[in-house]
Formats: C-alpha cells, structure tokens, sequence
C-alpha cells in the first residue's frame, strides 16, 4: 500500500464516520424533523454512483468509504421516511 492509498482510507474514514453520531441519534430518538428528505434522497443515490465509480476504477478508498457511508445514509434515509 502506498502513501496515496493510506491518505485516501484516512479521508475515507473520516467522512465516512462523520455520518455516525448522527444515525445514532436517529436511532435513538426517532426523530427526522430536521433531516430533509429530498437531500437525503440525492445525497444516498450521489453515494451509490460513487460506490459503483470506485467498483468500476478499482479504488478500495473510494469503494470502503461509500460503503460505509451508504449504510449510514441508508438507515438515516430508513429512519425518515418510517418515521416520517
């Protein structure tokens, strides 16, 4: 692994676990009154087409981090619309 790679799992990491107080937060309460739906929308699908970008390139950072941030985005997208 080169120092490209570990600077682009670092950025990874960080945007990725940005996402995480506020899922937990989401889970807890319940509660999406400030979370708005339609940028929750385009947000989840920009990070699916970045998954798919990374796929197609080959670029574990690019691949772990949207990973990890459409699982975040997804249940905070879950969370929105069930409790709506």
């Amino acid at each position: 692994m080169n120092y490209i790679d570990i600077i682009g799992l670092v950025a990874a990491l960080c945007t990725s676990i940005s996402f995480l107080p506020q899922a937990i937060k989401t889970i807890r309460t319940r509660d999406t009154s400030a979370i708005s739906l339609s940028m929750y929308c385009v947000f989840t699908g920009g990070t699916v087409l970045w998954l798919i970008y990374g796929i197609m390139i080959i670029s574990y950072p690019v691949i772990i981090a949207n990973t990890i941030t459409l699982i975040l985005a997804g249940i905070i997208l879950a969370y929105k619309v069930r409790y709506k």
